[in-house]
């Protein structure tokens, strides 16, 4: 039995999307989750589908999709203790900050690994239109090798050859995308406080200068009620806020704008919302 094209780590919201494109590209791909929801959507659509990087099979390609430093450090532990590393390629595409996944392609690349460094933008939408924006950083020739799984998820924009300035223009895309969903709701409660009707508010103003992706994407939702779909969750952006203002501190950076959107996730976090949509930050704000 020949040998999978891709192993895929991490079938969460965007991750799914992502490995059915692959799927349906006519790449065999097996899916890597500790989650048994993910393992069950996966078995539902043909996708073999394992607990962990240890009971995988061997692959040309390593897709990452965990959520953080954390879940990449225990993965790359675990996934150390094969034999079988060598000349594998490992495409890290979660948004960990550029330390982690420095730290990390260093220990893959002690083993034999190549590693590219190539963070997604886009939301769970673009994942399943394969219209992301992928952050490519590293070896020119890994990247090129790499072109036909990358090309299945969106637009490939190379960024450099250094391991961990993907991730480094991934905490600028997600310092904008922090706070332009903090703007949003701020700007729709106000909308509520003077009295207007807030659909017709946000109808009215997305398509102007006021306009932004995050305010036609996530304004419609957070006009809903909590149990709105998650598509990305407050969680993700406590977690990509604080890898934001680790990244600015560690430069010297000033993010005043930045800090007040983390505290906004953070408080909605504390009230409950860590698992529901990002767009529910609003709830921090007075109701209409």
């Amino acid at each position: 039995m020949s040998e999978p094209d891709v192993v895929f780590v991490g079938i969460g919201a965007i991750g799914r999307h992502m490995a059915s494109r692959l799927v349906a590209a006519g790449r065999a791909t097996t899916a890597v989750d500790p989650g048994p929801s993910a393992r069950e959507w996966a078995a539902e659509r043909g996708i073999p589908a394992v607990t962990s990087i240890a009971a995988a099979p061997r692959a040309e390609f390593v897709v990452v999709m965990v959520a953080t430093p954390d879940q990449l450090a225990a993965l790359v532990d675990e996934a150390l203790r094969r034999n079988d590393l060598d000349g594998q390629r490992w495409i890290v595409m979660s948004t960990v900050g550029p330390d982690s996944v420095r730290e990390q392609g260093s220990r893959l690349a002690a083993a034999g690994v190549l590693v590219l460094d190539v963070p997604v933008t886009g939301g769970v939408a673009r994942a399943r239109t394969g219209e992301l924006t992928l952050f490519a950083a590293g070896n020119p020739a890994t990247g090129a090798a790499a072109r036909p799984v990358l090309e299945r998820f969106g637009a490939v924009r190379e960024v450099g050859e250094r391991i961990g300035d993907g991730q480094a223009i991934k905490v600028v895309n997600q310092h904008l995308c922090s706070v332009h969903i903090v703007a949003a709701a701020e700007a729709l409660s106000l909308a509520g406080e003077l009295g207007l009707d807030r659909e017709q508010v946000l109808s009215l103003v997305e398509s102007g200068a006021a306009g932004s992706w995050m305010l036609s994407d996530r304004g419609p939702r957070m006009l809903r009620g909590t149990d709105v779909e998650v598509t990305s969750t407050i969680g993700i952006f406590v977690k990509d806020s604080n890898l934001v203002a680790d990244a600015a501190r560690q430069a010297g950076a000033d993010t005043p704008l930045l800090d007040l959107a983390r505290e906004r996730y953070e408080r909605a976090a504390d009230a409950g919302l860590g698992a529901r949509d990002d767009s529910r930050v609003i709830e921090t704000y007075p109701a209409p």
